[in-house]
């Protein structure tokens, strides 16, 4: 297998891929904020569930994706900020997605959180994602 630099943005692919494909479950390494990133989906509604299984020692985390009828639940999704392109925003700054259609992921210093819960919070952070 090869080395990822970008190991946020292959999650976020494999989940847009398998939706678009019409997969119930997909499966990728495992880490923290892959971890977090599935739970905000989850808490949002735009997966079934998710679950970290062990692997040879190397753990997976296998989510199962939610539809409604064929559609998916997840329609599209956006990495804004990449290792080689950071990109931090204030609260003040916190975009909408879809006029508040979609939702916005950021890391913030409280953790992971949505765009919504961080303007209750009034932290900014770097901008992940955007989904829809």
């Amino acid at each position: 297998m090869s080395v990822l630099t970008d190991p946020i943005s292959d999650f976020l692919t494999r989940l847009k891929n398998a939706s678009r494909a019409a997969k119930e479950v997909t499966i990728a390494p495992f880490s923290g904020i892959k971890a977090e990133i599935a739970r905000i989906l989850k808490e949002e509604g735009y997966i079934s569930a998710y679950e970290v299984k062990p692997n040879e020692g190397k753990p997976e985390i296998e989510v199962t994706l939610k539809y409604q009828g064929k559609t998916p639940a997840i329609t599209d999704v956006k990495r804004v900020s990449s290792p080689g392109r950071r990109s931090y925003v204030s609260v003040d700054e916190i975009p909408r997605v879809l006029g508040g259609l979609g939702i916005t992921i950021l890391s913030t210093p409280q953790g992971v959180m949505t765009g919504a819960k961080a303007r209750k919070a009034k932290v900014g952070g770097e901008l992940l994602a955007k989904v829809w």
